[in-house]
This record gives structure tokens, C-alpha cells and sequence, in this order.
């Protein structure tokens, strides 16, 4: 079973989202653990995501993960407003994509990405996805990749056309030299180009077709 970066996706997130406003949720459920004026303002920052078209349930995970890691309130809230900032910049950039693809990039901007660097993600073909590119960016930037080493590798491999393969490939490979005792960026620099290169057309995209 192939092992997938950390990337704070929450699975349980969507059914718990109703938490905050069902009347009749149990004190036993984890968003109880914050102070009431914390709750409220979780509350609100998910109302702003929904209002906005976003996903609220990402908000929620944001609180849930900082619950789970016994993080104070204060630092739960700032957290969950820094998410929903992260979501409107990454919207802005990419215009209408995923909500996995929303979430990840969202990510990569906490990790330390610029927001204009999402820029070069925006146009695609058609049924192409950056979901996995966001997840290998953001873990790299995690793991103590320099910032503009990241970008430059993630970008080289999507405007080359790189498939979801060839990234978890890269972050595979780069993983395990850094376990190996690698600087995060030196690992990245000889993996990056070891990678495959797909043939660009003058305009320099990608071809159509297989």
C-alpha cells in the first residue's frame, strides 16, 4: 500500500462539520474542548468559508487537528483563521479547482510558498490535476527544503508534463535520502534530475495526448 505525504486532510472532517451548529451535539465530541468564545469563533471562520464557496470543512480539521495535539485555544483560532486566509489566496491563484486541490494548496502556502507561485499551476489541460504536486511541494517544504529550490523543482516537473507517478517518485526518493542522513536540499537536487522529461512543444506545454 503506497504511503501518501503528510498533508492535514482530515477523512473525518466532512461528516463533522454539522458539529458546531447541531443542537443536539454531545458534549463528548471533540470541538467541545474548546472554550466557548474559541467554538464561536470557529464557528464563524467556517461560515466566512461557506459564504465565500470554500470548504468549510477544512476549517474544521484545522480545529480538530490542534484539539487533537492539545494546542491552546488561542493558537486553534489563529490557526483556523490562517486556513481560511490560505484558501482565499489559493482560490484567487487557481480559480476553480478541487477542494483537495484547494486544501493542498492552501498547505503549501502555511508551508512557506508565495501565493504567486501558484500562478504557474492555473492553466492545465483538461482533466489534469495538481493534487499531487501541491502534496509532494508541501511536504518538501515540511521536511526543510529551501523554499526556492521547492518551487523550482515542483514547477520544472508540472510545466514538463509530470504525471502523479513522477511526483510521488520524487518524494519517495528524496524522502528516503534525507532518512539516509542527506541536507533536504542537496537531496532534492540530485533527485530532481534524475526525473523524466517529457518532449514540450514550442510554446513550451506539454503535448496533447498520451
Amino acid at each position: 500500500m503506497r504511503r501518501v505525504p503528510h498533508v492535514l486532510i482530515a477523512p473525518l472532517a466532512v461528516g463533522a462539520c454539522l458539529l458546531l451548529s447541531a443542537p443536539s451535539a454531545s458534549a463528548q465530541d471533540p470541538i467541545f474542548k474548546l472554550d466557548p468564545a474559541s467554538r464561536n469563533i470557529v464557528d464563524l471562520v467556517m461560515d466566512s468559508a461557506v459564504a465565500s464557496g470554500l470548504p468549510p470543512h477544512s476549517i474544521l480539521s484545522r480545529a480538530l487537528e490542534g484539539i487533537a495535539k492539545k494546542a491552546p485555544n488561542r493558537a486553534i483560532v489563529d490557526a483556523v483563521r490562517r486556513r481560511l486566509v490560505s484558501l482565499r489566496a489559493s482560490r484567487a491563484r487557481l480559480g476553480n479547482v478541487s477542494d483537495s486541490e484547494l486544501e493542498a494548496a492552501a498547505s503549501v502556502l502555511e508551508a512557506g510558498a508565495k501565493p504567486e507561485e501558484l500562478d504557474r499551476f492555473r492553466a492545465r489541460q483538461q482533466g489534469r490535476t495538481s493534487l499531487e504536486a501541491f502534496t509532494v511541494w508541501a511536504d518538501f517544504l515540511a521536511r526543510g527544503v529551501p523554499k526556492d529550490e521547492a518551487f523550482s523543482a515542483i514547477n520544472k516537473l508540472w510545466q514538463d508534463g509530470a504525471d502523479d507517478a513522477t511526483f510521488h517518485s520524487l518524494w519517495n526518493n528524496v524522502q528516503s535520502d534525507i532518512l539516509q542522513g542527506l541536507s533536504p536540499g542537496l537531496a532534492l537536487q540530485n533527485r530532481i534530475r534524475e526525473a523524466p522529461q517529457r518532449a514540450t512543444t514550442s510554446a513550451g506545454k506539454p503535448p496533447e495526448g498520451p
